[in-house]
């Protein structure tokens, strides 16, 4: 479907009760043309960034959230390191209010905008502080947890100095007779970050939910068989 088959009647129609937009950084015209009206009307957007694509950039000066693979923080904004990279991505996207990064079997990174500017914020260089922050992830949980940081101003050396908060996201260690296919795990995640998005979770319940999620997607064969429902108690408890 291209542009011109799609008229604003049609869009407005599809927008209606909508509560995100989510693009995924294919058929880039079509996604920009889209996204365009979704924030003319106000719809928040989460775009996932897997890799570097043709019409991406403009996708992602519209987005409200991203969600990224590992390899994309850096691919795309040159920068040293995933830390220093989710600063980049917020100081080059102001619109932006969170980035998710997904680290596989290491869980996920998370950088939260923050509205505060206090000047009494303390200001932290986020390499060493995201080694500080690792410190207090306990490897014995099997089951999805997060770790918040305070408000606080990170530098990146050479990038910038952005105000928020960062979030360390565990995965789920799912025992080796219980892990039957991967296939869309990812997909599942961000499945997840969707509804928590529409759900106004806080981060620290929406992470543990999309690892939640992505470990029951993974018990069983296929990339829709094992989704949970609302009901599953591998999830139930995430969702309380």
């Amino acid at each position: 479907m291209m542009p011109d088959d799609l008229s604003q009647s049609t869009l407005l129609s599809a927008f209606d009760g909508a509560r995100l937009v989510y693009f995924d950084g294919m058929f880039p015209e079509t996604a920009l043309f889209v996204a365009q009206e979704a924030a003319r009307n106000n719809i928040p957007i989460l775009v996932e960034a897997e890799s570097l694509r043709e019409g991406l950039d403009e996708l992602l000066k519209l987005a409200d959230f991203v969600t990224c693979s590992a390899k994309f923080p850096q691919a795309w904004t040159q920068a040293p390191s995933i830390p220093s990279a989710l600063v980049s991505m917020l100081l080059r996207l102001p619109n932006i209010n969170f980035v998710v990064v997904t680290l596989g079997e290491g869980g996920c990174l998370m950088l939260e905008r923050s509205a505060n500017e206090d000047s009494d914020i303390e200001e932290r260089d986020v390499e060493s502080f995201l080694e500080f922050l690792y410190k207090g992830k306990d490897d014995s949980l099997a089951i999805p947890t997060c770790i918040p940081s305070a408000v606080t101003k990170f530098r990146a050396n050479g990038i910038g100095t952005i105000c928020g908060r960062f979030y360390i996201g565990t995965a789920e260690k799912i025992p080796d007779s219980e892990l039957i296919d991967t296939t869309g795990a990812g997909d599942a995640f961000i499945g997840a970050i969707m509804y928590a998005i529409c759900a106004n979770m806080v981060p620290e319940k929406m992470l543990p939910l999309a690892a939640q999620v992505a470990a029951a997607k993974c018990r069983a064969l296929g990339a829709r068989t094992g989704l949970p429902r609302r009901t599953d108690p591998h999830v139930v408890s995430f969702l309380h």
